[in-house]
């Protein structure tokens, strides 16, 4: 059903649009009179409902209604396959759902579309959404938090069907048991609802903002990742030095890169350049989607020259896993650390980073954001920023590669 544009020509009996109509009010068209139409112009059944009859002979129905506030023309088909009482009907039909509020022409789109259930959609957005998500950890469980929390409940449901109530059953289980969980459980239907919604299979978004009169009040956190007090880093490394594995040196490059984990584990030969000491790593693979070049100490070359005996034939990577194409899992490095009775994770170590430039050195805070990858938050500022401070980061990670080893700084 679509909006038409009615052809100039004779009108007969048109009026205001008048109520619902009924279907078994008398209209006036007759099956006989609709033979002799060959003139064109529209011909009123009354209460809206018209044949228009086209110059090259075409003769369609058509609904006038006013529908949002405007007037508009709904077609209905032609008369060659909608005879008058089916026009009357759907004609009827249609001034309910105006009646109710509903967009008629939206209403008969969302009924040609097959409606796709929870499971289905989910499975078509990851597909849309992965090829911009750069974490590959990001990419594989935003499918498969789904898969265990929501699709036992949800997965069958049509997208359509689904409401606060439905959401509040599945998060409610996690909800203080698994709080992190449960809020990207929710973030993540909400996303496949809202989805739905924008390609017309549910009226609304997803109901998101009510779920919170409906669930207990999570305990606050302080939002900062486990970090080890920069003063225990020496000793930490020390201890982590007296077994050597492909987990633990990767571990050990994180710590004296001030690196993300996804950047070391992902980290490969080609980007590392041992005589220019300095590990380029490409756009794709950093958080802000522009490449960073790493500083590298003596300490962290050694780091990469260590995991040379690891290195496999046509293998680029520098911390492969079991699977040698493929790289070092985040649980490897965060099973290191909780053998070791750390009580940290391997993110913290970059704020252990970020506390001791902060404490113990002169260094400008910009050089130590710069170290971290981190984006300048002044606009302006970053648009007239031009260096990366290549040079000073350079000094920066020696000076901490010396105080993890024990040294102090100069």
């Amino acid at each position: 059903m679509e909006d038409q544009v009615i052809p100039s020509g004779p009108t007969q009996n048109v009026g205001p649009d008048v109520g619902l109509g009924g279907r078994g009010n008398v209209g006036k068209l007759t099956a006989a009179k609709l033979k002799s139409l060959t003139e064109p112009g529209r011909y009123s059944d009354g209460d809206g409902l018209f044949l228009v009859v086209k110059p090259a002979g075409g003769r369609n129905w058509v609904l006038r209604a006013l529908c949002g506030g405007k007037r508009r023309d709904i077609g209905l088909g032609p008369l060659k396959s909608v005879d008058l009482k089916d026009a009357r009907e759907a004609a009827y039909q249609i001034r309910r759902q105006i009646a109710q509020g509903l967009d008629p022409v939206l209403e008969r789109k969302r009924d040609r579309q097959a409606i796709p259930n929870f499971r289905e959609a989910a499975k078509i957005v990851h597909g849309e959404h992965k090829a911009s998500w750069k974490n590959g950890k990001h990419q594989s469980q935003w499918l498969s938090t789904l898969e265990s929390y929501a699709f036992p409940k949800l997965g069958n449901r049509l997208v359509s069907d689904i409401g606060a109530p439905e959401i509040r059953d599945v998060l409610a289980p996690i909800w203080l048991s698994k709080p992190e969980t449960a809020r990207r459980v929710r973030q993540r239907i909400g996303t496949v609802l809202d989805w739905a919604c924008v390609k017309g299979f549910r009226t609304t978004e997803a109901p998101l903002r009510s779920l919170s009169k409906g669930l207990p009040r999570q305990p606050k956190k302080d939002g900062h990742f486990a970090a080890m007090p920069y003063a225990d880093v020496p000793k930490f490394l020390t201890r982590l030095r007296e077994r050597e594995s492909i987990g633990r040196l990767a571990l050990e490059g994180v710590i004296l890169t001030a690196a993300r984990s996804g950047e070391i584990r992902f980290a490969r030969w080609s980007e590392v350049d041992m005589d220019a000491a300095v590990w380029s790593i490409p756009a794709e693979r950093m958080k802000r989607g522009r490449p960073h070049v790493v500083p590298l100490s003596s300490e962290a070359i050694d780091v990469f020259r260590r995991a040379e005996k690891f290195r496999a034939p046509a293998v680029d990577l520098i911390f492969p896993g079991q699977k040698l194409k493929k790289p070092l899992s985040d649980m490897t490095l965060l099973k290191i650390l909780r053998d070791m009775n750390a009580g940290v994770t391997v993110h913290g170590f970059r704020s252990a980073f970020r506390d001791w430039v902060a404490d113990q050195t002169n260094y400008q805070g910009e050089v130590a954001e710069a170290a971290l990858a981190h984006a300048i938050p002044n606009k302006v500022e970053a648009a007239y920023r031009r260096t990366d401070f290549l040079e000073k980061r350079r000094d920066l990670m020696c000076d901490w590669a010396r105080y993890c080893a024990g040294s102090t700084n100069d």
